[in-house]
């Protein structure tokens, strides 16, 4: 597995890339935009993997995706990969003003238009037929050229995952995958959407990235791992993710996570997490304490690129710069993957 983070801006950025750190990626918000973050990295880096994990697959058309990558292409050719995701249903009816019906459909289709702009060579018309896109576009000018830029989607349940081993070349985990939920419903659910596939004539498993929440404190370790288990708790306040939480068994706790959440109790969110949900989902505490949950996690970590990322939700910018930098001492402490 390669050792990643989610962009921690240029400063750390370029020593995170001479420790050791082999991909760097972005996320998207109200306050900053995945391409405009990719570009940055580009250009502070010289040999990491760059892309977008994720950008909102509705916020821009299948030709935005594909023309902000061929110019992000050339300036870091073979270093792009394209994580694309499909957004909570209200951030697309009420932020982005776009169709939020369908979404699985919607973004299998949206990986088709992007490849075919992607793979459109010049003096060909750039042709794609489906459900919600219909290009037929003749680009006179010799500004094309085909690129196999990697497609990988955010999947959180099966449906979405089995989607992505179908259309995509493979998946972006989410920060609370669990070894159980990467084995018992995402890898199957990914193999079974790439057997209904086109089918590889390389026999290439699908792409695993995923997000680890990360957070390192060799010197306030239980803060660390308060920031950690905060996170968790935000992210499970999302009703979404229901199916995850009932197959841990994990119901009682979450119903009291999202009861102090309501009423703005975040110290309480944090009382809720539990020891087996922070062990299960975060990678926290001493150096030392995050290398035996490496050691222990082989499974529940994704098979190509982890981007070990500082919890967000109530953190300073500061101190997730602090995180990222000592994150940087698990790099020689990564298992091999099962």
């Amino acid at each position: 597995m390669r050792f990643g983070m989610p962009w921690p801006g240029r400063d750390v950025g370029r020593e995170a890339e001479q420790a050791g750190v082999e991909a760097f990626c972005a996320g998207e918000f109200a306050d900053h935009d995945a391409y405009l973050t990719v570009a940055d990295i580009v250009a502070n880096t010289e040999r990491a993997l760059a892309g977008p994990a994720i950008a909102y697959a509705f916020a821009r058309t299948p030709y935005a995706h594909a023309t902000a990558l061929r110019q992000l292409h050339a300036q870091a050719p073979g270093r792009l990969f394209l994580g694309l995701g499909s957004a909570a249903f209200r951030i697309n009816r009420d932020w982005l003003g776009v169709p939020a019906e369908r979404p699985v459909a919607r973004i299998a289709d949206t990986v088709g238009a992007v490849r075919a702009w992607l793979h459109a060579e010049n003096g060909e018309r750039v042709r794609y037929a489906g459900e919600f896109h219909d290009l037929d576009a003749d680009v006179r000018a010799p500004v094309l050229g085909r690129l196999d830029i990697p497609v990988v989607l955010a999947a959180f349940n099966a449906r979405m995952a089995a989607t992505a081993g179908r259309v995509a070349d493979g998946v972006v985990g989410h920060g609370l995958f669990t070894g159980s939920w990467w084995n018992d419903v995402v890898r199957p659910a990914v193999a079974r959407g790439a057997g209904e596939g086109d089918g590889d004539p390389a026999g290439t498993r699908p792409l695993e990235h995923g997000w680890i929440i990360t957070a390192v404190d060799d010197h306030a370790p239980e803060r660390a791992i308060a920031d950690a288990r905060r996170m968790i708790a935000f992210y499970l306040t999302v009703r979404t993710y229901d199916p995850f939480v009932a197959h841990h068994g994990w119901e009682e706790p979450v119903a009291r996570l999202r009861d102090a959440f309501r009423v703005g109790d975040t110290d309480a969110m944090v009382r809720a997490v539990t020891d087996d949900m922070l062990t299960g989902i975060a990678v926290c505490g001493t150096t030392a304490d995050a290398k035996d949950a490496l050691a222990r996690r082989a499974g529940s970590l994704p098979r190509d690129v982890g981007y070990f990322a500082a919890p967000s939700f109530m953190v300073s910018r500061g101190r997730r710069a602090a995180y990222a930098r000592a994150a940087l001492a698990l790099i020689g402490a990564l298992p091999d993957p099962v």
